[in-house]
């Protein structure tokens, strides 16, 4: 599949069949995952694969009631780890590239995801202590995405986006 395909293709995806996810599935997206940029090729991501029903469940009460992740047959947490970017690089370590390096990770998940035929949601809001909690995060490292992932049971329709005429500034921000 080409790079734009599943960049306009990609949707997210809050409806899953009952059909599971193998795992050498899994572990080929987390090789894509791993594969993103990273600030010093530091590398702060860590992956929590979560296949148990209740495990599920507790993580959607975490997320606010978003019910739709505990209906996904494997849920992977993205985690930033703030001690390991910290050595590279301090606070902002810490604050700001551990987030983004997570971030790169995830997107290249869901695409390798999407390419593969998956569905998934990238989720944000969630109560972090207590998804820190149901999955035993030790201190130092944060949960920032919860991504269920499954075969996708709907098929959403692209959303509105802002033209490059309202986004592009040239020489400032002007």
């Amino acid at each position: 599949m080409d790079v734009f395909e599943a960049i306009k293709g990609r949707r997210s995806i809050r409806a899953y069949k009952d059909k599971d996810v193998p795992a050498e599935v899994v572990e080929k997206l987390i090789e894509a995952a791993r594969w993103a940029p990273s600030a010093g090729n530091i590398q702060p991501w860590e992956f929590i694969v979560v296949r148990n029903p209740e495990t599920r469940r507790r993580l959607a009460e975490a997320a606010l009631g978003q019910y739709f992740i505990e209906e996904a047959p494997v849920v992977i947490v993205v985690c930033a780890n703030e001690v390991r970017s910290a050595q590279g690089y301090g606070m902002r370590g810490k604050s700001l590239y551990c987030l983004q390096d997570t971030a790169a990770a995830t997107q290249n998940l869901m695409l390798a995801a999407y390419a593969m035929g998956l569905g998934t949601c990238w989720v944000g809001a969630f109560r972090e202590e207590e998804a820190k909690r149901v999955l035993k995060v030790p201190d130092g490292v944060r949960p920032v995405a919860i991504i269920p992932i499954g075969y996708p049971a709907e098929t959403p329709t692209p959303p509105i986006r802002r033209s490059t005429k309202q986004i592009i500034h040239y020489e400032g921000f002007y």
